[in-house]
């Protein structure tokens, strides 16, 4: 018997939480071993971490005997190796987009606001500085999602782009974002995050949740 995937996670890391969903809406059953990204000076830079994700961070993913990092491709091997639910159109032109929009989060967003980098901005800097690139990165959303949007992002089918939208969205609001200039973002997300994969998967609904931050 195939032994259970691993996910190691974070409760409120937004590159775990697009894997989450991703696994939420493949269906695959898995363990959480949580890596606290504070706690200890960062459990992501102990030497054992280390041997599985030599970036030190997270997520990363044990399944079917591989060891598997960097959310994006982790989400495409998903997708490739589980066709059963698809994550990207078949459409040639909408897939690229569906990657597009992924991208403008993962690369355009998330590295200048993760935890690393607003550690070195300092705690006097750190909410203007996250502030500032995500609605940088969010005024390219808005642009693009107010083309390709139907009831999601790209379409009527959760793609990608959609995986990286709602734990980006969730930033936003922590780095008090003005989401009233993302109408098209807001309503898309407000879609998604009523959807039972989006729900399992939401950082207040994990097992390593802060009491305070859980839902009710």
């Amino acid at each position: 018997m195939a032994a259970k995937p691993v996910l190691y996670t974070y409760w409120r890391s937004s590159c775990a939480w697009r894997v989450r969903i991703a696994l939420a809406l493949k269906g695959i059953d898995y363990e959480s071993n949580i890596v606290h990204l504070v706690k200890d000076g960062g459990q992501q830079h102990t030497e054992t971490y280390k041997k599985l994700n030599p970036m030190e961070q997270l997520p990363c993913l044990l399944i079917d005997g591989q060891t598997l990092f960097q959310s994006l491709p982790i989400i495409e091997y998903l997708n490739e190796t589980r066709p059963d639910v698809k994550l990207l159109p078949d459409d040639p032109a909408l897939r690229q987009k569906a990657r597009a929009l992924a991208e403008i989060v993962n690369c355009g967003i998330q590295p200048l606001q993760n935890l690393e980098v607003l550690q070195a901005i300092g705690d006097d800097k750190k909410m203007e500085w996250a502030k500032r690139w995500i609605e940088k990165g969010f005024d390219a959303v808005e642009q693009v999602v107010t083309e390709t949007a139907g009831k999601y992002s790209v379409g009527d089918q959760v793609t990608l782009a959609d995986l990286c939208l709602v734990p980006q969205v969730y930033n936003a609001n922590r780095f008090k974002a003005d989401m009233s200039r993302y109408p098209t973002i807001s309503r898309i997300h407000a879609e998604l995050v009523q959807l039972p994969a989006f729900k399992i998967a939401d950082a207040h609904n994990q097992p390593d949740t802060p009491e305070a931050e859980r839902k009710q």
